[in-house]
């Protein structure tokens, strides 16, 4: 008797603690009803267009309802082109966009309708945080709310998509993704995605300054929405596993692909400035008026694009195009040598001023070869430099050698 009543109540007690394990875990779990409800999440990626504000591709959070299939897309790119302000608000950097949610079959309709591709990621989201990611959007997305200022690299519908994903994760997306970097740059992205829009390309290469030089981390590569695609395919879960549970293609890309890496060649650009240099020196022998032309034709586009660029720095909140260097090649002080470009044209004798302005304005295009070379990080822009500095100096030596011939 007195040896089986210790084992009579050990079994008890494993009993009891067996029943108050199971009652916490029955606390703990969440009801199997409330794990159906919880909403699937899923990241849609839509791949470039071919109109020029499309370049960039986009995406949008869908919030699907397990219960009905009924799926919404919370898309951040809506923008209003008729509000008064809208021209005056894109030429000083202050664009106004909102977040509109909308039934993801309708988003949908357009992409099809014009041939672009797009593919929806599942996230591996607990179902509280699926629930609060929906709600978060859903008030967000209030007409009181939805609106935001955009910032083409540091704000837009991709790295909004991307905020409100990491806080969902409590800071995880940022965490695994801001401390690596693959050495893309802003320009780099806006100039590889701009390509096929020649006149994009060139206002973005002549129009960053060297503030979009700079290495980024992947979380700052995100501004791009196939890019956030690529990081949220590399990201992991609390629990260790990946975040991208499944990827869906839901309409295919019918354009042309997505543009793939290629530097620029300093080195034909090089040349043409060299060559422009040698037809100048010789058209100062041989063809002073037609010297006079090409400079007219020169210095009013230095003027103008020199005074574009002073604009986008004093005068707008576009910060990416602050300090540029290119402001040093295309001077808007060339609009002084306006006139006596059109003296040569009509065969007047040029003015004394005008040789000392023009190894001025050469002088100070070399500059921009020093400050190329001086920073850590330069304004990648050693191919303007070698296609305008020859044409500078050329007109500089050229101009008093075409006075005399004249005189």
């Amino acid at each position: 008797m007195t040896g089986r009543t210790p084992a009579r109540g050990g079994g008890c007690l494993r009993l009891l603690l067996t029943a108050l394990l199971a009652f916490g875990w029955l606390l703990a779990a969440p009801p199997a009803q409330a794990q159906a409800d919880a909403p699937r999440i899923g990241v849609a990626t839509m791949a470039p267009g071919e109109i020029f504000f499309e370049r960039f591709g986009h995406n949008a959070i869908v919030v699907a309802d397990p219960r009905t299939g009924a799926a919404t897309a919370y898309n951040f790119g809506f923008f209003d082109p008729t509000e008064p302000d809208f021209l005056a608000r894109f030429v000083e950097g202050r664009m106004r966009y909102r977040l509109a949610a909308l039934p993801f079959a309708e988003d949908l309709a357009y992409y099809r309708q014009v041939g672009r591709g797009v593919t929806v990621q599942w996230l591996d989201l607990t179902p509280d945080q699926a629930r609060e990611l929906a709600q978060a959007l859903r008030i967000n997305a209030l007409p009181q709310n939805a609106h935001y200022d955009y910032q083409y690299f540091d704000d837009n519908c991709a790295t909004r998509v991307r905020d409100a994903l990491d806080r969902a994760l409590d800071g995880a997306l940022k965490r695994q993704t801001a401390g690596r970097s693959h050495g893309n740059t802003y320009r780099g992205e806006a100039l590889r995605l701009s390509r096929p829009v020649w006149w994009m390309w060139l206002g973005f290469d002549l129009g960053l300054g060297p503030a979009a030089d700079a290495p980024r981390s992947v979380w700052e590569d995100a501004f791009v929405p196939m890019r956030l695609a690529d990081a949220l395919a590399e990201t992991r879960t609390a629990a260790g596993g990946p975040l991208v549970v499944a990827t869906e293609r839901v309409l295919p890309h019918r354009l042309a692909p997505e543009p793939g890496e290629r530097p620029i060649r300093w080195m034909p650009w090089a040349a043409a400035g060299v060559a422009l240099a040698a037809a100048l020196l010789l058209a100062a022998r041989r063809a002073p008026r037609a010297l006079g032309a090409f400079a007219l034709v020169w210095w009013t586009l230095c003027t103008l694009i020199g005074a574009t660029l002073l604009f986008l720095w004093v005068g707008t909140e576009h910060r990416y195009a602050w300090a540029n260097r290119n402001l040093l090649l295309f001077l808007p002080l060339c609009a002084l040598l306006l006139p006596a470009a059109w003296r040569r044209l009509r065969a007047r004798a040029p003015r004394r001023w005008e040789r000392t302005a023009l190894a001025v304005v050469a002088g100070i295009a070399a500059l921009a070869l020093f400050f190329y070379w001086l920073p850590k990080v330069p304004q990648q822009n050693l191919h303007w430099i070698v296609l305008t500095l020859p044409v500078h100096a050329a007109l500089a030596l050229a101009w008093p050698r075409a006075a005399r011939r004249t005189g």
